[in-house]
């Protein structure tokens, strides 16, 4: 039985998709830029806001200066917007509590920008998770194991006690680079092919099946 969990957040605690692609598609009709579909948006997220809006702005507004002027447009937006359509997937509720009933340690590290990461967890699932971590600018986002490192020391985790959890190639990543293992979660924005080639320690189809890996 793994003794510390730490999951993604979008895509994996929330389907937050209609929201960012909602804000993304405000900017692009502010810049009389092409609009994109919701499936698009399931690839444009999962390595941080300023990612996002490089893969939704035409290819010659990709600068990086150009990228810092559209994300200070699209971050008051979303945060003023997050939770228009924001849902929590169903069963994860009900999973999260026989976990922590379980005495397991559960945390959050998400690309989602710190400054809203933490407000929106606590919307949808008040005073459940020890940690929340965002991205922050100073330091390197997931995959990269920066921050899963520091929010491991926070818990008290050890590699060989450890799950991380997400539904992204992204996630899978991560978990690798901290040498973790991991589950993919086929409810989320990508793919059991995409899980299954970055090479997920293991595959969960509906939140029990996740409580029933985790507690075995």
């Amino acid at each position: 039985m793994y003794q510390n969990v730490i999951f993604d957040l979008d895509g994996t605690l929330l389907n937050t998709l209609d929201d960012l692609a909602d804000a993304g598609n405000w900017v692009c009709r502010n810049q009389g830029w092409p609009e994109h579909s919701l499936d698009e948006y399931k690839y444009f997220v999962g390595n941080g806001m300023a990612k996002l809006v490089e893969r939704f702005s035409p290819e010659e507004f990709r600068g990086q200066d150009q990228i810092k002027k559209t994300l200070a447009e699209f971050m008051p937006y979303y945060e003023a917007h997050k939770a228009d359509k924001t849902a929590v997937y169903a069963g994860m509720p009900e999973m999260l509590d026989k976990l922590r009933k379980a005495g397991i340690h559960i945390a959050v590290l998400t690309n989602k920008a710190d400054s809203v990461a933490g407000s929106v967890v606590e919307e949808y699932y008040p005073e459940v998770f020890s940690v929340v971590q965002g991205a922050v600018p100073e330091k390197p986002t997931k995959p990269d194991p920066t921050l899963l490192l520091e929010l491991m020391k926070r818990l008290g985790a050890g590699r060989e006690d450890t799950l991380f959890v997400g539904d992204s190639n992204v996630d899978i990543q991560t978990a690798k680079n901290g040498q973790l293992d991991s589950c993919g979660v086929l409810w989320g924005f990508r793919g059991r092919q995409e899980l299954e080639e970055e090479g997920a320690t293991y595959l969960a189809q509906t939140p029990e099946e996740l409580a029933e890996l985790i507690l075995k």
